[in-house]
């Protein structure tokens, strides 16, 4: 049997040298929006890494659009040269790059991560953040003091897909070979669909079909102005983990709507989304645990999905793709502890190929390896 997860794999005219996919993880280490040296050592370790796509954070296609102070933007064309470098080192090393184009809606303005990340203090502030008004489908808190989003109009939606659509101008631009919609975790997009945030009762709310048209709106939109050869991704929360929220059975009917609307794959997730403090009420974590809503999107519609969640091991990550749970394993945390994970797990799966790596590392890591074939040691455990 051949090993899967590295195996290439063909979307539109794009060809991805393995299964193996750095997740979207945010950093917010950015500065008005542009990356800055730390982000090109971040991104490029992970092609020096062997992961056949690297996905770059979720990039705000507006100002208003960033979680926090700190997150990537792609909003102005001044933004595309600070990717450029991200882009090429990854094109060089013979692997492809991809960008997330998000919009917080309701959970923007935030802090970061390590700050608490929660609504901004007085003391974030004084230190030099900006607050500004957040937008969302309803006047619907993502919790208790967290900001007030103002109801969104129909100008404001057509000003958002707009922007959705100039950023994924300037991706291209950037050296992207593919981009992402980020329609999961509670985001403007998501909040749309869910009936947790969205409490609309003209064309936009409501039921399923109502609640997935301004999402859907974009995606087309995204489609329509991409080069025909390149893909597009879209991130859903495939369950929102809380009763009464976005459920799986939903998932399938977006998926096979963004299926006919041109996205080539869904990118599985979930959660994100909180009610009266209960977030993710039903979600019990463990080893790839989102693996069954993409197997089951996969399956009822279709079209290609990407699994993420807790997926540690290069057996588990084959596991998932022999059964046909997913086309794309997505690492997340794990790549951050062990940037090398794709090249560990190809000599853990008995396919190590040196010509992935880079040349100056492959040639004494080889030569390392062989003096070690004598010992019965493993080269690279």
């Amino acid at each position: 049997m051949s090993v899967k997860l590295f195996e290439p794999l063909i979307i539109r005219g794009v060809t991805l040298p393995n299964r193996v996919v750095i997740s979207p993880m945010c950093m917010y280490a950015a500065e008005e929006g542009h990356l800055t040296p730390f982000h090109h050592t971040h991104y490029g370790k992970f092609a020096f890494g062997g992961a056949g796509l690297t996905f770059v954070e979720a990039t705000a296609v507006t100002p208003e659009g960033r979680i926090s102070n700190g997150c990537p933007g792609i909003w102005s064309d001044d933004h595309i040269e600070s990717f450029r470098p991200v882009t090429r080192q990854i094109r060089e090393m013979g692997f492809k790059s991809a960008l997330q184009l998000a919009h917080a809606g309701r959970k923007a303005a935030t802090q970061r991560a390590w700050q608490g990340n929660g609504p901004l203090t007085q003391e974030n502030l004084d230190a030099g953040d900006k607050v500004w008004e957040v937008i969302g489908p309803s006047p619907v808190p993502f919790d208790a003091g967290w900001l007030i989003p103002r109801e969104m109009t129909r100008a404001d939606m057509d000003a958002v897909r707009d922007a959705f659509v100039a950023g994924a101008g300037r991706a291209m631009q950037a050296g992207f070979d593919l981009v992402e919609l980020h329609m999961a975790h509670g985001y403007l997009m998501q909040s749309f669909l869910t009936p947790l945030a969205n409490h609309r009762t003209d064309d936009y709310g409501g039921s399923l079909e109502n609640r997935m048209r301004f999402p859907l709106e974009v995606a087309r939109a995204v489609r329509a102005v991409l080069p025909e050869d390149v893909p597009l991704f879209a991130r859903i929360s495939a369950t929102d983990w809380i009763d009464g929220g976005f459920e799986p059975e939903d998932a399938v009917v977006l998926a096979a709507a963004l299926k006919a609307a041109g996205v080539d794959v869904v990118d599985t997730s979930s959660g994100g989304n909180m009610l009266h403090g209960a977030t993710n009420a039903n979600l019990k974590r463990g080893p790839a645990y989102q693996a069954h809503l993409a197997r089951q999107l996969r399956a009822e519609t279709g079209v290609m999905t990407q699994t993420v969640g807790l997926i540690r091991t290069p057996e588990l990550a084959e596991e998932l793709l022999q059964e046909g749970a997913a086309d794309l394993i997505a690492i997340g945390r794990q790549a951050l502890f062990n940037p090398y994970w794709a090249h560990h797990a190809a000599e853990r799966l008995g396919v190590t190929d040196w010509d992935h790596w880079p040349a100056p590392y492959a040639w004494w890591l080889s030569k390392w390896a062989r003096g070690l074939e004598h010992t019965g040691e493993a080269p690279l455990a």
